[in-house]
């Protein structure tokens, strides 16, 4: 019976290889976590990436929220930083800070003062985790890609949040590709 490891991987190529084909470019794991890594960062493609989704908001509409609950763009931006850059640490057995478990301490650490610091840190988490998988060897990418594949899945999650937010708040340009 196959493992676990080696049905994700089939899963993920299986997935992409139509997207590649297009391209004329053979399809491997590497370059399917790459694709997923970027498109959720810079690379503008089928959604919004994170680039895109924060790019041109102020401190004050980074902290603007709905009265309904749901989470301002900065503290959903602070939310990808805490758990892009912990999982880049565990990825590269780095140690990380300690942690409660609670999730909601992962979105209500913003503040207004760290946005522009905020978008830089994503960005860079962002280019940093594209580079470990550029440089990992194929036995190091087979173990990362079910984290890498849910890296990108949550990253997606959150990033169509925050092109909501800014839609309702009224900040959102529909040129940068959402409607």
């Amino acid at each position: 019976m196959p493992n676990m490891k080696h049905f994700v991987t089939l899963a993920l190529l299986s997935l992409a290889i139509p997207l590649f084909a297009q391209d004329s470019k053979p399809a491997n794991l590497k370059s399917v976590l790459l694709m997923e890594l970027r498109e959720t960062h810079n690379d503008k493609q089928w959604f919004v990436p994170a680039n895109v989704a924060v790019a041109g908001l102020t401190a004050e509409q980074a902290s603007w929220k709905d009265g309904k609950g749901n989470h301002s763009v900065g503290q959903l931006a602070y939310h990808l930083v805490f758990w892009n850059t912990r999982a880049l640490a565990q990825l590269k057995h780095q140690p990380v800070d300690k942690f409660s478990g609670n999730n909601d301490e992962t979105f209500d650490n913003f503040n207004a003062k760290q946005w522009d610091d905020m978008v830089k840190q994503l960005d860079q988490v962002l280019t940093d985790l594209e580079k470990s998988v550029e440089s990992a060897d194929d036995a190091t990418l087979a173990k990362w890609a079910p984290t890498i594949g849910r890296i990108s899945m949550h990253n997606a999650y959150h990033i169509g949040e925050i092109v909501m937010v800014r839609k309702e708040q009224g900040s959102w340009n529909p040129e940068n590709g959402v409607k």
